[in-house]
Parts: C-alpha cells; sequence; structure tokens
C-alpha cells in the first residue's frame, strides 16, 4: 500500500507512535517523524520551521528544563482522506515532587507517512495550572 493510501488506522498508529516517542523522551525518534520542511506552531504561538528549528524548539522540554512531561492519549481522531489528525491529550508535568496538568491536543498534517504540520493547542493561559485527578 502506498503512503498516500494509508488506512485510517495505518495514520492513526503513526500518531500514537509520535505520541509514545515524546512519552520516552526519544528526541531522535520524534525528529524521524518529521518532514525536512515541517512546521511546528507551538503552544506559546511560536513557529519553528525546518527540522533544525523544530529540534531546537524541543530541546529544553527533552532535556528536563520544565520536568518530565507525559502525553496521556484521550482522543485520535484520523481523516485519511485529508491526511490530517487530532489528537486529544493530557499532559503531565512533574517538577520538585508536583504533578500538574492541563488538557491540549495537536492537529497533525501528514505527508506520505510523516508529519508535515504539528499544531499544538492548550486549555490554559499557562501550562502547569493545578493538579490532574
Amino acid at each position: 500500500m502506498s503512503a498516500a493510501t494509508a488506512t485510517r488506522q495505518e495514520l492513526e498508529a503513526l500518531v500514537l507512535a509520535f505520541t509514545e516517542a515524546f512519552n520516552r523522551e526519544d528526541l531522535d525518534a520524534v525528529m524521524a517523524c518529521l518532514t525536512d520542511d515541517a512546521v511546528y506552531d507551538q503552544l506559546d504561538g511560536a513557529r519553528a520551521v525546518g527540522k533544525a528549528a523544530i529540534r531546537e524548539a524541543f530541546v529544553p522540554q527533552f532535556r528536563g528544563d520544565f520536568g518530565t512531561m507525559r502525553f496521556r492519549t484521550e482522543d485520535c481522531f484520523v481523516d485519511a482522506t485529508a491526511r490530517k489528525a487530532m489528537i486529544r491529550w493530557t499532559c503531565t508535568l512533574e517538577r520538585d515532587g508536583l504533578v500538574r496538568g492541563w488538557r491540549g491536543l495537536d492537529l497533525l498534517h501528514f505527508e506520505g507517512r510523516l508529519v508535515k504540520e504539528k499544531h499544538t493547542y492548550a486549555k490554559a493561559d499557562v501550562p502547569k495550572l493545578g493538579p490532574i485527578d
């Protein structure tokens, strides 16, 4: 099956694998999921274009500057025809013995089997607003 005709299930598996690479803190695996000219619209409104800029944007998170981040998938919607997916997650952040969290989502656009665009949105002005039950 060509990448252009990947099924909804195959795209969903790619989305979940991409998310799990974040949870494993595997920056190289995350970067391997992106096209060379990928776009990352960040939570704070900044935009990174291209793998080098995106890697630079992710380094503080993977280095642990904010604490330990984990994403728990709540929903994943895939439109195989449009080559787009939305994953809704809860992010927990553990730092200095405190665990806080927020909800958010990523809109992902695919080119072949790689992420061409990642648009991140959160349900908080400033993440770390409160504990997750």
